[in-house]
């Protein structure tokens, strides 16, 4: 039987195959708020290096796009906890190819020619107690421009974490037979931003000037803390996101039967 009554809940147990062919109410939703993380965690915060001074702890210096960029993984917990492995497949393929439009609109926007007057005119802004000018055209490219091998190792390393935390939250459930959530939304941020982490800084940032290999496994794991705290305080949060919508969807999805291949297909029924 691909359904049974889940009488702990009062919701509809489903598998893995069904789940991935049915039409749910909110998928649309959740889906859109993960791509729409994701572009802008990449577009707005990625650019820019933030420094906030810490009672005991002292100054430290971070990508502003770590505080937004783990909310993708959150939902991706969310997504694979109530709706399956598959669904989230698909969300990620979604996530992957709109994170990919982006890069190339912005090289193909940054690099055309710019009008002289546009380029050239300037403003003044305040920056650390300091009056600076910057023309528009360097300005725009700062913070649009990418270079080559970031996005490469960007893209790398978004499709194999989120794969890698949806799989692990998928398995977990099955063997835990549903409990534990925490756990799981934990475990699955331990593994998916591990794997994140560990290809992202390697692949954008080893051999270049400044960055050794000391450095590049420091940025590494300092990201990895950070982000992984950052799912365990929002876990409240993931609680009330993913009751919400398993008691409007009626539905609760294991995994027991699903292909785990990031490449397989859904067949509509």
């Amino acid at each position: 039987m691909s359904t049974q009554p889940d009488a702990h809940r009062n919701l509809t147990r489903l598998d893995g195959q069904t789940g991935a062919r049915r039409h749910f109410r909110y998928f649309d939703y959740v889906m859109t708020a993960f791509v729409v993380i994701l572009l802008l965690s990449n577009l707005i915060g990625a650019a820019k290096q933030a420094q906030v001074a810490l009672p005991l702890v002292g100054t430290i210096t971070f990508g502003a796009g770590v505080l937004f960029f783990p909310i993708s993984y959150i939902i991706g917990d969310v997504m694979t906890e109530v709706y399956g492995y598959a669904n989230a497949r698909r969300c990620i393929w979604a996530g992957f190819f709109a994170l990919l439009f982006m890069v190339v609109m912005s090289l193909v926007v940054v690099n055309i020619p710019a009008a002289p007057d546009w380029a050239l005119a300037s403003a003044s802004y305040m920056v650390a107690g300091k009056e600076v000018t910057a023309p528009n055209q360097a300005a725009y490219y700062a913070i649009f421009g990418q270079t080559p091998r970031i996005v490469f190792a960007s893209l790398v390393a978004f499709w194999a974490g989120e794969f890698v935390n949806s799989f692990v939250l998928a398995r977990m459930k099955v063997l835990t037979a549903g409990r534990f959530l925490w756990m799981r939304t934990i475990g699955s941020t331990i593994f998916g931003e591990g794997v994140d982490s560990a290809l992202f800084y390697p692949l954008a940032f080893l051999g270049v000037p400044g960055f050794t290999p000391h450095t590049v496994a420091m940025l590494a794991l300092t990201q990895w803390i950070i982000k992984t705290l950052w799912e365990a305080v929002l876990t409240p949060a993931t609680y009330l996101v993913v009751g919400f919508l398993k008691r409007r969807e009626g539905v609760d999805v294991y995994d027991d039967n699903t292909d785990f291949n990031p490449f397989a297909k859904t067949e509509a029924v």
